[in-house]
């Protein structure tokens, strides 16, 4: 077996472990902010649209898991509790969700393009 051969099957295992991970990591349960960040927002609209998702997500009875998660700079942060949820969990949530800025109302509009 020459070497191009092994590089590229190398190059199409690498590619497809890429894509396993990815799906992996797609179907575990993330934070409010996370999803929406993880669809384009920036993390400052995703803050706030995260606030109103929770309240949405609270008025439909959608709980999530709690865990924690250690938030750090240089390795030593505190834990901090979070609530993770489903993508399913999250299209409920942001099918509830009325928000009132026009930018808010933008950004639930592509967020509802992207999810679907």
């Amino acid at each position: 077996m020459t070497k191009a051969i092994r590089s590229t099957r190398r190059a199409h295992r690498r590619a497809a472990r890429a894509v396993l991970r990815d799906r992996t990591r797609a179907a575990r349960p993330h934070s409010l902010a996370s999803h929406i960040v993880a669809r384009g927002e920036s993390t400052e609209t995703a803050k706030s649209i995260a606030a109103g998702l929770r309240t949405a997500a609270k008025k439909l009875g959608l709980t999530g898991k709690a865990g924690r998660t250690r938030r750090t700079v240089d390795g030593r942060g505190r834990l901090r509790k979070v609530v993770r949820y489903t993508v399913a969990q999250f299209r409920a949530a942001l099918a509830a969700y009325r928000p009132r800025k026009a930018a808010y109302i933008a950004a639930r509009a592509r967020l509802l393009a992207v999810a679907a």
